[in-house]
């Protein structure tokens, strides 16, 4: 964030947190701190980076993103 308390400034941070906030963390009750990170890495590297669709991607996960033709993607930017 640029300006103080102005969430908008860094709109994409806010959005992919929010995301974690809802799927992820809201409804689990972590007893330690490393329990806590373990469960939100492993969100992030299998789930969120693998297999959840975006919508920047035209509602395809990451995985089927990469592994179209270079000449399909310029669609995308």
């Amino acid at each position: 964030m640029s300006r103080k308390g102005d969430c908008w400034d860094n709109a994409v941070s806010e959005s992919f947190f929010g995301t974690l906030k809802i799927e992820q963390v809201h409804e689990a009750k972590y007893l330690t701190r490393e329990q806590a990170r373990a469960d939100i890495v492993d969100y992030i590297e299998m789930f969120y980076n693998c297999r959840r669709r975006h919508s920047y991607l035209g509602y395809m996960n990451p995985m089927e993103f990469s592994k179209k033709p270079l000449s399909k993607m310029s669609t995308f930017t």
